[in-house]
């Protein structure tokens, strides 16, 4: 209707449009580019390092996954039609990671990047690497690849010596034929192993190339999945369809506590395309033959049931009280561990002249993803066949043959890409609602869908979180000590399978329940509640205390970066804080306060790249080292605040970020700009509601997101470091994100929000108490 539309005329068609990976920008920019008015050209910069900078490479470790999983077979095949398959036991959950896998492998063995495919997360196929998470892929999964790869080259060159008598050194490689340029003589992958096992372990001894040597890795590519995304082919798990495919729905109890006492079955059985009515226990769900049949069924079989109600839940209101003053197990975290030492009490240094102390809180967010949970399965002759977005293949097998009373062998998981996935969501309770129909009705794959009401309310959590932060400056406004506190639910009810023990929700509600995991703290560095809750300054007097609580009103599970969301936040706003106490600027102060060159290098590049900050524009700063080991990121802020009615608007976002040797560009861009908005929404708006009858915040008015005309643009430098480690980026910018909005809340109106989510009412509110 339109083919050059205007700037104001796309942004005002797209205004209400809701996108959970939050690349607004990138809609925006593919419309243009549609139109044939902007260039396509990265929209991030690329920082190499300077010549005249030392770079001291760390030292690279063997990847784990091939001490658990040597056979190089079960990495790399070469197939007969001249493409080679990599297997990665990690899940594409939007993060790309299906590409910068490729481009690795296509690097190391010398293959264009079209002769690669790559098979992620099969029971049947893929090796075992246990859950994908922690930004941690990369350094794991990817790595692997990497020297796999590289030591299947080395075998196949030394065969390709053999078969063309011509010594290695003088041999050479080029998209898979390895050639003697003296006889011009030549021989293939695919003609070395072709369909045929590789039939070798890895052993360790071979390097993987340097950087310098890169043709693929650190160029631009474009993602493996976009084509066939972007112009809607089936390739999510909401879209199979096979054969004889049926459809179900569950029926969820009106609360967690509640269970179940009657329902009427006879008239929903006689409703159209209705097979089957399943029940077992308080697990109550419906198979119909066509999928609005089997809504229509499971809204008449909710209407016809009674339940128990339980005991009532405790309230919004009384969230943060309750959890200071509950039981708590504290310990004394060091380094990032949590030690048996006693806890030293909070004490003000004789030299203090000035102390500060302020709260900050956290409450519990949804994934909510766009898409809810799905999961197609199917039973045939004793054997159960899933096909789900899962996290974790093997560890969901385990977890439903568990409850199923099935071997394991007897399970194939497939993992299928689905909805943007955050964390421990509703994906491995879908499946197994799937399986207990599938096998409720052998023969027909059933695809199970949850609905939006069923996302919101019975997925798990991210923890909320309270965090309390005292300092004290001497009489020069040096710090000279710094107390943290947090306390905080378990960030981990996954799947435990001993016992009657399950993290899967319909377990809970079978007639022979399975009861949920007992959930403990995490005492790993730089895990769980004290995540990022040390900060990387070097303070003096640090005093760091976690105090876990066991008892969580809600279901909680891993949620985006764990703890590190809140710490980061908290710390960062603080920071601010006491800066401004000492009468410093902010990015000044930090700096100060810096060792770790590559920390100060991020903080230097996205100042530059904000530059000046606009007239009537407040201005926040931020910056993290995920886990104190992972990416370094540093965040700049730029908004605007309606003092009457108390609404922020940000206009601007700066993330620079060193997440070691880059691969993907765009790929680590991405993740960049998707993440920075999902934290500005967690921090404007989003908050899982709930009163004494159980969740409230069904859908997405009562939780709202970020919506298109919310959102600002991200511009991003990735400081790219050659031959440097992977380090993960996913996770990474949460926390700044979150503290460089509060902050240039503070300096766009002097009111500090330390309460998240901002909005307009807790501005006011503040406001009010200055």
């Amino acid at each position: 209707r339109n083919p050059h539309p205007s700037d104001e005329a796309i942004r005002r068609a797209l205004a209400g449009n809701l996108c959970r990976c939050g690349v607004y920008d990138r809609i925006y920019r593919a419309v243009k580019r549609a139109s044939g008015e902007v260039p396509d050209a990265p929209i991030y910069t690329l920082q190499n390092p300077d010549s005249s900078e030392s770079q001291t490479i760390p030292a690279h470790s063997l990847p784990s996954p091939l001490a658990h999983t040597p056979d190089l077979d079960a990495w790399v095949r070469f197939n007969r039609d001249e493409t080679v398959t990599l297997f990665s036991g990690k899940m594409e959950m939007g993060q790309d990671l299906r590409t910068s896998i490729a481009m690795i492998g296509a690097d190391e063995l010398d293959v264009s990047l079209e002769r690669i495919r790559v098979v992620m997360a099969d029971t049947e196929q893929s090796p075992d690497e246990g859950y994908t998470g922690s930004s941690m892929s990369l350094e794991t999964s990817g790595n692997a690849v990497r020297y796999a790869s590289a030591e299947v080259r080395h075998i196949a060159l030394s065969i390709a010596y053999e078969e063309l008598e011509a010594p290695v050194e003088r041999l050479t490689i080029s998209d898979g034929t390895i050639s003697d340029p003296v006889t011009g003589r030549s021989v293939s992958y695919w003609a070395i192993f072709g369909g045929r096992k590789i039939g070798m372990k890895f052993t360790g001894s071979v390097e993987p190339k340097s950087a310098a040597n890169y043709k693929v890795v650190g160029a631009p590519a474009q993602r493996l999945d976009l084509v066939a995304k972007v112009t809607g082919k089936a390739v999510f798990v909401h879209d199979l369809d096979f054969p004889g495919m049926v459809h179900g729905r569950v029926v969820r109890p009106p609360n967690a506590w509640a269970q179940l006492i009657d329902f009427k079955a006879d008239h929903v059985a006689k409703l159209p395309g209705v097979l089957k009515i399943v029940h077992n226990g308080s697990f109550l769900a419906v198979i119909a033959k066509r999928e609005e049949q089997a809504v229509l069924a499971m809204e008449a079989l909710r209407d016809s049931a009674s339940w128990e109600p339980g005991g009532p839940l405790l309230t919004l209101d009384k969230l943060y009280d309750t959890m200071l003053h509950q039981p708590a197990e504290s310990a004394l975290v060091v380094t990032g561990m949590p030690v048996d030492s006693p806890i030293p009490p909070i004490e003000v240094p004789d030299n203090a002249a000035q102390t500060l102390s302020a709260t900050y809180t956290r409450p519990y967010h949804a994934h909510a993803a766009l898409g809810p949970s799905a999961a197609v399965a199917q039973f045939v002759d004793g054997t159960l066949t899933v096909w789900s977005h899962t996290q974790g293949a093997y560890p969901m097998r385990a977890g439903i043959a568990h409850i199923l009373g099935m071997p394991e062998s007897d399970i194939h998981v497939l993992h299928v890409d689905g909805p943007g996935c955050f964390g421990h969501n509703g994906a491995d309770d879908a499946a197994l609602d799937a399986a207990l129909l599938a096998q409720s009705l052998p023969g027909h794959p059933i695809s199970l869908k949850w609905m939006r009401a069923d996302e919101n309310a019975w997925e798990p959590y991210g923890a909320a979180t309270v965090v309390k932060l005292q300092a004290s400056l001497d009489k020069q406004g040096d710090v000279v000590s710094w107390n943290h506190d947090v306390w905080g639910f378990s960030h981990s009810s996954r799947t435990r399978d001993e016992g009657q023990n399950s993290g899967l929700l319909a377990a809970w509600y079978l007639e022979e329940p399975f009861t949920p995991p007992q959930l403990h703290p995490m005492r790993g560095i730089q895990s769980g509640v004290h995540r990022n809750a040390e900060p990387l300054y070097t303070f003096p007097g640090k005093r760091i205390v976690k105090h876990f609580l066991p008892d969580s009103p809600l279901r909680v599970s891993a949620q985006r970066g764990l703890g590190a969301f809140a710490n980061t936040f908290a710390m960062e706003t603080f920071v601010d804080e006491v800066a401004h106490a000492a009468g410093q600027d902010p990015v000044a102060f930090r700096l100060r306060y810096l060792t770790d060159e590559r920390a100060i290098a991020v903080i230097k590049a996205v100042v530059k790249k904000a530059g000046e900050k606009p007239a009537g524009m407040g201005r926040g700063v931020a910056f993290a080292q995920y886990k104190n080991r992972q990416s370094y990121i540093a965040a700049v802020a730029d908004l605007e605040v309606d003092v009457e009615t108390g609404r922020i608007t940000l206009h601007k976002g700066y993330v620079a970020a060193d997440a070691g040797q880059i691969v993907h560009p765009d790929g680590l861009s991405n993740q960049i700009e998707g993440t920075s908005i999902q934290s500005a929404s967690w921090t404007l708006k989003e908050q899982v509601t709930f009163d004494e009858n159980g969740i409230t915040s069904l859908d997405w008015r009562s939780y709202p997101i970020l919506r298109f005309n919310e959102a600002p643009s991200i511009e991003t430098v990735l400081v790219n470091r050659p031959g440097y480690p992977y380090l993960g980026i996913g996770e990474g910018a949460m926390g700044p994100i979150s503290a460089a909005i509060s902050n240039a809340v503070f300096d766009a109106t002097g009111i500090r929000l330390r309460d998240i989510p901002f909005t307009p009412e807790k501005f006011k509110a503040a406001q009010k108490e200055m």
